[in-house]
């Protein structure tokens, strides 16, 4: 998983999927609106995991090491929670119903600081991560490209114009990218710098040679009928690919990538 801003749990479990199933969470940077629902996922999967699984292994920029101890913790954000899950008389009864055994530990999630230059890898996976502009020098935000089973995928995460985007994007199969304003409305010099607008997003679509492009952290200026085409129309200007406008519990299969479900 990339990113956990608020609602997207909620929204995981209506997609049908379980909190276990996440064992990789991947954070771009420390907004809230990209990283408040994370104590949901890392809570859930040790609490219906019952010790039969690994704990959640979370990726993202410093502080992280922090930001994770402030969360779980002694003296923690969850540490009366914790405390209570791992003493009270009932809450042991119920891990070992759900097949925990011996005494409860406390959850312990795995941490794995990210910065530019990064890669991890997994046993059918690799995730390499650079950095991009955005709310520097008070944030460091990344963006992450993840290579598996021959399909790569592009995560902007929060990010302005950077050439370093066009190399870490070439070929990619998807590139998801935070569409923020609509071309020549930004606010200031330091929005132009830091946010994605769709002028810029087709160039950088175009320029890379990825296949699909999904248009997300959207705002109430571009969410409306109407305003939702011409953001697409202005990357379509410049890029010939597939233009996704990213709406909660679009599913888009490799299968699908770049390709008309029905033929005309």
């Amino acid at each position: 998983m990339f990113d956990c801003g608020p609602g997207s749990y909620r929204r995981f479990l209506e997609a049908g999927k379980q909190p276990t199933e996440v064992t990789q969470l991947f954070v771009t940077h420390w907004h809230y609106d990209h990283c408040t629902d994370l104590p949901h996922y890392v809570l859930q999967r040790w609490d219906q995991g019952a010790g039969k699984i690994p704990e959640l292994k979370i990726y993202g920029p410093r502080p992280i090491q922090r930001i994770l101890e402030s969360l779980f913790g002694r003296d923690g954000v969850f540490d009366s929670d914790l405390e209570a899950r791992t003493k009270n008389e009932a809450s042991v009864a119920l891990y070992h119903a759900r097949g925990g055994t011996g005494a409860r530990e406390r959850p312990r999630p795995i941490i794995a600081e990210a910065e530019h230059g990064s890669e991890f890898r997994g046993d059918d996976w690799t995730v390499r991560a650079i950095e991009v502009p955005h709310a520097q020098p008070y944030l460091r935000c990344l963006a992450y490209r993840l290579e598996s089973e021959g399909i790569t995928l592009v995560y902007s995460g929060d990010s302005g114009p950077t050439d370093r985007m066009v190399s870490f994007s070439e070929g990619a199969d998807v590139l998801i990218h935070m569409c923020h304003y609509l071309t020549g409305t930004e606010l200031n010099e330091a929005m132009a710098k830091g946010c994605g607008s769709p002028g810029m997003i087709g160039a950088l679509a175009r320029d890379a040679g990825v296949k699909t492009v999904i248009l997300t952290h959207i705002t109430g200026q571009i969410d409306r009928p109407g305003v939702r085409e011409q953001a697409i129309s202005e990357v379509r200007e410049v890029f010939r690919g597939t233009v996704v406008f990213g709406e909660d519990l679009t599913v888009i299969s490799p299968e699908s990538i770049g390709r008309a479900e029905d033929p005309l």
